[in-house]
């Protein structure tokens, strides 16, 4: 009976690593070229494109609703991609991990450009360039909202249902 029990224990651990391994993300590491053809390409699904970096506190403060928001709405219309601004030497040691920890299951991709001036303007005029920023496209591109600033509480969920409206 004993000896039973340990093979049971060692499956159980076997199949949690395993598992664990299995949701491991993958991150793209982008050129801005790569991201304008991630905003601009028509997609039958809204995108919701939050820029974000695991060093800034409001970002990680908020990103509990996008994570939220892709759970709920990804079966749905909702394409989620999260455009990490960590530094590239930080992606091994610290947005990997950082993923993998947060369980994220979107798309997430990291931003590989060192002159912000040079693309923040195509992505939306408004931006300032400061993060946590997002940025909403319809379906088919008919339409988009940037939204520069931290969502509170639930209000991600608002203003993304009023968006696709």
């Amino acid at each position: 009976m004993k000896r039973h029990k340990k093979l049971l224990l060692i499956v159980i651990l076997f199949l949690c690593f395993v598992g664990n391994k299995s949701l491991a993300q993958s991150i793209e590491v982008i050129k801005y070229p790569d991201l304008a053809k991630l905003i601009n390409t028509p997609s039958e699904k809204h995108k919701v494109i939050n820029f974000w970096a695991t060093w800034c506190r409001p970002c990680v403060k908020e990103l509990p609703q996008f994570l939220e928001l892709y759970e709920k709405y990804n079966d749905e219309n909702l394409e989620l991609s999260l455009i990490s601004f960590d530094f590239v030497e930080d992606l091994e040691n610290k947005l990997k991990p950082f993923v993998d920890k947060k369980n994220i299951e979107a798309k997430v991709y990291l931003l590989d450009e060192t002159d912000y001036n040079a693309f923040i303007d195509k992505v939306d005029p408004s931006w300032s360039g400061a993060i946590p920023a997002t940025l909403l496209v319809a379906k088919g591109n008919s339409k988009r909202k940037f939204i520069e600033k931290e969502f509170t509480e639930d209000e991600l969920e608002k203003v993304y249902l009023n968006f696709i409206k």
